[in-house]
């Protein structure tokens, strides 16, 4: 039986005060957590105070300005535990899962991260990329419970700290929409698995302080940089062709192909292509994506 108590967790935050002491209340009651740390990307809400006052064993790093999903790596550098788990300000983790979690991590030497089911409202309806992860068609050489996924899911996974300041982390200039993704290319070309563990659950009650169109230009944003970065000419290409046919659909996308090629010097001066067996990983996932969603 592992030493549960080595897993910290990390929460990202920005001006979501009422629903990150929802969270902090949850996660709090756990009795398997090392810590728990707040990252604030400079909300101007009173979080910080708040978070202080209300919950004074709650490590909290406070930043100067919001980094959006980038802010996680300040609070990675904030503990020493072997493993760390994510959660935005409005899920938290099922009491349980992390012991689960640690275990199997302790138990597969090559595995870097585990996403968790996440469960959605009050009504725990489960989040499509679960299922879509439940479903992958990756085997799992490692044999641990669970399924070999390209992916995983930022708000919801657990992970090994040194995997993830090995990779680098989160590049601040994609801000937020998928940054994961360019994170699990790295995992891969260092030889690292990623698994999805249906035993492992997060409840997500979402904000209703979203921008859902922004997220979305930023996502296809960011979509375009990370082929760019990584993948082989013919790849790359075709994300891009991809991309463009949304954005001749949905015309606020303009925005996202425009944003894209203002990042391209330093995209292209950063440029690092993939392994083939990345490559072909990353195109059956796109493959299976595809016909799930139909």
């Amino acid at each position: 039986m592992s030493d549960t108590r080595r897993v910290a967790v990390i929460v990202l935050t920005f001006n979501r005060k009422s629903e990150l002491l929802r969270t902090l209340d949850e996660l709090t009651a756990l009795p398997e957590i090392a810590s728990v740390t707040v990252v604030d990307n400079a909300s101007t809400d009173g979080t910080a105070d708040t978070v202080a006052r209300c919950f004074p064993h709650v490590q909290l790093v406070g930043l100067p300005e919001n980094l959006g999903a980038a802010g996680r790596n300040a609070g990675v550098q904030a503990v020493d535990t072997p493993y760390i788990a994510f959660c935005d300000d409005d899920t938290w983790w099922e009491r349980g899962s992390l012991t689960r979690g640690a275990e199997i991590l302790d138990a597969y030497p090559r595995l870097a991260v585990l996403s968790a089911r996440v469960l959605v409202g009050k009504r725990n309806v489960e989040d499509p990329t679960s299922a879509r992860m439940a479903a992958s068609p990756f085997p799992n050489r490692l044999g641990y419970p669970g399924t070999e996924v390209v992916g995983f899911m930022a708000g919801a996974c657990i992970m090994r700290r040194q995997a993830f300041i090995d990779a680098g982390g989160y590049d601040p200039r994609f801000f937020v929409g998928g940054e994961e993704a360019l994170l699990a290319i790295d995992f891969m070309v260092a030889g690292w698995h990623m698994g999805y563990s249906p035993e492992l659950v997060v409840h997500h009650h979402p904000s209703i302080s979203r921008n859902a169109p922004r997220r979305r230009q930023l996502l296809v944003r960011n979509a375009l940089w990370c082929a760019w970065l990584r993948r082989p000419l013919s790849g790359a290409l075709e994300e891009t062709q991809r991309r463009l046919r949304e954005a001749r659909r949905e015309r606020s996308l303009v925005w996202s192909v425009a944003a894209s090629m203002r990042g391209m010097s330093w995209v292209l001066r950063e440029r690092r292509v993939i392994p083939r067996h990345v490559e072909a990983a990353l195109r059956q996932r796109e493959a299976f994506d595809d016909g799930f969603s139909r």
